[in-house]
């Protein structure tokens, strides 16, 4: 008997089950560069409408965690997405380069040699935090590479460069000439570590154990009597200047009938306190004797005054009593310690009283040496001294720890304090930016729209922008002031002056030069003086749309920002508070927001819990389009957790979709388009799967333009498992192999393939672009040599509308049940080990409505179940199973009798001299 195997028509194709991404993956970027990818992908749209996604920039410090694979990845995708809808894209991958974490790592090396900051040159030290950010800005560009984002790598923008830099700063005195930008006195969150004010952006909110105190001041003029405050910052009390009430809580005068010595109280003394929370702080301590002399509403506080608790070391001053608003009955006394230099409340009480803050802190954390008692004393040991020397006085009436969520800085992780400084500040109000940029958010799309609601809030509540740092390394405030007045000088032509240098040297100029340098010659140098404070890096990063996409000429805004959520007080805030000033609108037409990168219990990553996962580890042990697919299947509107685990899941899905890629190549090794079959004379199951193609591909493209495409993945994944290989090949891979090479059912079959195939790379290339390429190459090597260069120069296409037929998706809908209520009656017959396969199987099905036999009934049933026998009854008897998800379908399965097929395994009543059936005895005469 010759050898049957031999006539066998099974696939054929170098594309491996085994995708080795990890060393695979390397070479496709070679491909790509020697292809000039990027150039070419810009000219296949160019003049077409545009699509922009600006680029927030990461800092260039330390290689890519996973929250910077999670942005680019969705960058990347979508960037690809939109070139294969047809429009120009413009990406131009950005980085931020000045601030604090260089500056720290830069001293953390001069502290291991046993350096000074401070020992060194300005000029020396800024030029080793610029090269240290050009190391980490080659460093990060290959990992972004090797991740398969596609960008011109040479082609990037910095905060540092002289045009970037010279464009900031024409930005900021746009702002200051139009009478926005204004020094201030005024408390701001100050890092004593880092001996400089800082953004909301960066800080970080987490528990912090605080001595929370109960202080007695006396009133003037009745020794016996006090008012009762509260507070959680003990080191405040030496800048204590007054003390706040709210005019309509109600409060007690209480007289004390017994001697409570735990709580410094003596027998006749009284004491001023909330009615509400006097009841929930003498319960709570067992203070029970007392008497409640008189009882008032806080308006009738006014005129009252306090001596300081401390009065004895120094603070020998008047304390009064003022009316504040920002007073509440939620927890403490009632009445609040007002310190104006160290809280934005504070502060806002005494100016309106006239009260200056008081210098008590210097940069560092230190009190000042003219601080009675406690000068020279640092804050952060303050406390314990501050408690000791209320006890000793008797003023101290209660003292325990609270745990309480506190802002601390996101570099030193120190907590930070408020500390009334001088600072530069944009209005919020002049000129009306918060107005304005309230107004810009209701023109941007906000993905998810919750995030609308989010930075609405945040801009309405939020004070002016404090834009000054007291460091080195950034773009400095380049203002000039009177020596005399401390005024700053507005000029026109000064500042066209400072911008041109700035543009010219870059701004080290400004650090290098005397002010004659800067001033017109209708000015005395020697009257004004240069700010030495830099620019906050929001500012920098805030002002890129303008050196980014205004510089080279374009006009329209960004259609989309995309970052973590954190950047609705960071970048979004700062570019749209940046744009609305200068420009009177948003930079961006839409905001799209996703969360954070977590481990898989919902854990921050971090090196000290050793739970951090980089993406070199996901490259190195599972390939980038793993990583890339996971990205494109998880729903990032909200934090995402990622494991090993997860990664081992998300293989899985790979596998399977590779796996589609596999069959449909090695069943199309010989194809010729010629054996195309026009879709009029298709099967119905062919034109099914057009049907689906048809549908998904439409649902992408509408989705896409929402930048919703995690469930469109999760679609494609779903129509590579369902519809093709447990519907599609599996039906049909009987006609592939074993009918004659040009049958109308295997051409019909091959044609769709085609389809599919080249559907396939199509949406996967976005998101798998190294496998996608592979699968393509093999295309192109394999089958047709006159394909386009690359998959990824392929747009979207718009199918035939005689593909679209809901009517067929809904009979196969319900064809799909039937065959799957026949394969779980053969599952258990398999279990019980009555069959092997189910081509040994005779199946009878049973419908109790009618319509379900009229959809079958032109249907070739033992393809359809692949089965060698199948029987369709009108009537139901006992041993038929009943379908638990449609109970209009029953089911029989039973060992078939009769003879195999040697060749294609099927079971028949008759095989002729060859043991064979007629369809393979044809299929090897003709061939």
């Amino acid at each position: 008997m010759e050898n049957l195997s031999q006539t066998i028509n099974l696939p054929n194709t170098s594309f491996s089950m085994r995708a080795n991404l990890s060393k695979n993956e390397t070479k496709w970027i070679q491909f790509w560069k020697q292809l000039d990818i990027v150039n070419k992908i810009k000219e296949i749209n160019k003049g077409r409408k545009s699509f922009i996604l600006h680029d927030g920039p990461p800092y260039a410090n330390g290689n890519l965690h996973l929250g910077h694979a999670l942005n680019k990845i969705l960058k990347d995708i979508i960037n690809r997405s939109y070139f294969k809808l047809g429009f120009d894209v413009d990406y131009i991958p950005g980085w931020d380069c000045h601030g604090l974490p260089i500056e720290w790592k830069i001293e953390e090396k001069y502290k291991k040699a046993g350096r000074d900051k401070n020992d060194i040159d300005t000029l020396k030290f800024r030029a080793e935090c610029r090269d240290f950010a050009k190391t980490w800005i080659e460093t990060q560009s290959a990992e972004f590479e090797r991740l398969g984002i596609n960008c011109d790598w040479k082609q990037i923008y910095t905060t540092m460069t002289k045009e970037s830099e010279g464009i900031i700063v024409a930005e900021l005195l746009k702002c200051f000439e139009e009478g926005r930008l204004y020094l201030g006195n005024k408390p701001v969150m100050w890092s004593v570590i880092e001996r400089t004010a800082l953004a909301e952006a960066e800080v970080e909110y987490k528990d912090k154990k605080s001595k929370s105190i109960y202080v007695k001041f006396p009133i003037k003029e009745h020794s016996d009597t006090y008012v009762i405050i509260w507070t959680t910052t003990p080191w405040t009390l030496p800048g204590n200047r007054a003390i706040a009430y709210d005019e309509s809580i109600i409060y007690q005068k209480v007289i004390f009938k017994n001697n409570y010595e735990k709580f410094n109280i003596s027998k006749g003394e009284k004491i001023l306190f909330s009615k509400k929370l006097f009841t929930f702080f003498s319960e709570k301590n067992g203070i029970d004797k007392f008497e409640v002399e008189k009882e008032f509403e806080g308006k009738d506080l006014k005129g009252l005054n306090c001596d300081h608790p401390l009065k004895d070391l120094g603070f020998n001053f008047n304390v009064p009593l003022l009316s504040g608003d920002h007073v509440t009955e939620d927890s403490g006394s009632g009445f609040v310690h007002i310190a104006p230099g160290h809280g934005i409340e504070d502060f806002d009480l005494g100016k309106k009283n006239n009260i200056s803050p008081p210098k008590i802190i210097e940069d560092g954390g230190l009190y000042y040496d003219e601080v009675p008692f406690f000068s020279g004393v640092h804050i952060f040991k303050a406390d314990n001294l501050v408690v000791k020397e209320l006890e000793k006085k008797k003023m101290l009436m209660a003292c325990n720890d609270f745990s309480h969520s506190y802002p601390h800085s996101w570099r030193s992780k120190a907590p930070l304090i408020y500390r009334t400084t001088s600072q530069w500040f944009i209005s919020m109000t002049e000129k009306n930016l918060r107005a304005t940029a309230l107004d810009s958010i209701e023109n941007v799309k906000w993905y998810p729209p919750s995030s609308k609601n989010r930075i609405k809030s945040m801009i309405a509540d939020r004070p002016d922008w404090c834009v000054s740092r007291q460091r080195s390394w950034g773009v400095p405030i380049t203002i000039i002031l009177d020596k005399k007045n401390n005024i700053p000088l507005v000029d026109p032509e000064v500042n066209r002056k400072i911008v041109k240098l700035i543009k010219e040297n870059g701004t080290d100029i400004w650090f290098m030069k005397p002010v004659n340098f800067f001033l017109t010659n209708k000015y005395n140098p020697e009257n004004y003086e240069k700010v030495e404070d830099i620019l906050d890096v929001w500012f920098d990063s805030g002002s890129s749309h303008a050196f980014v996409l205004k510089k080279r000429g374009i006009t329209e805004k960004a259609d989309l920002y995309l970052e973590g959520s954190d950047q609705h007080r960071g970048w979004f805030q700062s570019s749209l508070l940046q744009s609305c000033a200068n420009y009177g609108e948003s930079p961006y037409k839409a905001v799209l927001t996703h969360g954070f990168v977590l481990d898989s219990n919902g854990k921050k990553m971090s090196k000290s819990t050793g739970n951090v996962i980089s993406p070199n580890d996901v490259i190195n042990k599972y390939g980038a389009d793993v990583l890339r697919l996971w990205v494109a299947t998880s729903n990032y509107n909200e934090d995402l957790r990622i494991s090993y685990e997860s990664l081992d899941r998300q293989t899985e899905t790979y596998r399977k979709i590779r796996n589609s890629l596999r069959f449909l190549l090695g069943n199309l090794k010989d194809w010729n388009d010629k054996e195309s079959i026009a879709h009029t004379n298709l099967p119905e199951l062919e034109k099914y799967i057009r049907a689906r193609l048809f549908e998904i591909n439409t649902s992408i493209i509408d989705s896409l333009k929402n930048y919703n495409f995690y469930n469109v993945y999760q679609i494609v994944s779903n129509f590579c498992n369902n519809e093709l290989s447990a519907l599609f090949f599996d039906i049909r891979k009987d006609t592939l192999y074993c009918d004659k090479k040009d049958s109308l059912k295997r051409s019909s079959a091959r044609t769709v393939m085609v389809d599919t195939f080249k559907t396939l790379i199509n949406w996967l290339s976005p998101v798998l672009v190294f496998t996608s390429e592979e699968a393509w190459q093999t295309w192109k090597e394999e089958i047709d040599n006159n394909s386009v260069e690359s998959c990824h120069f392929d747009l979207y296409k718009k199918f035939p509308i005689e593909w679209e037929n809901r009517n067929v998706i809904k009979k196969w809908d319900k064809i799909i049940k039937i065959k799957k209520a026949v394969n779980n009656v053969i599952e258990t017959k398999r279990k019980e080990k009555l069959i092997k396969t189910s081509l040994e199987c005779e199946v009878t099905i049973y419908f109790k409505q009618k319509e379900y036999y009229r959809i079958i009934e032109h249907f070739d049933l033992n393809d359809l179940f692949i089965t060698s026998k199948t029987n369709v009854s009108l009537k139901k008897k006992e041993d038929f199973v009943c379908f638990e998800e449609d109970k209009n379908i029953y089911v029989k399965v039973e060992k078939i009798i009769g003879k195999k097929c040697e060749r294609c395994w099927k079971f028949f009543d008759e095989l002729n001299k060859k043991c064979i059936c007629k369809r393979c005895y044809e299929a090897i005469e003709i061939s």
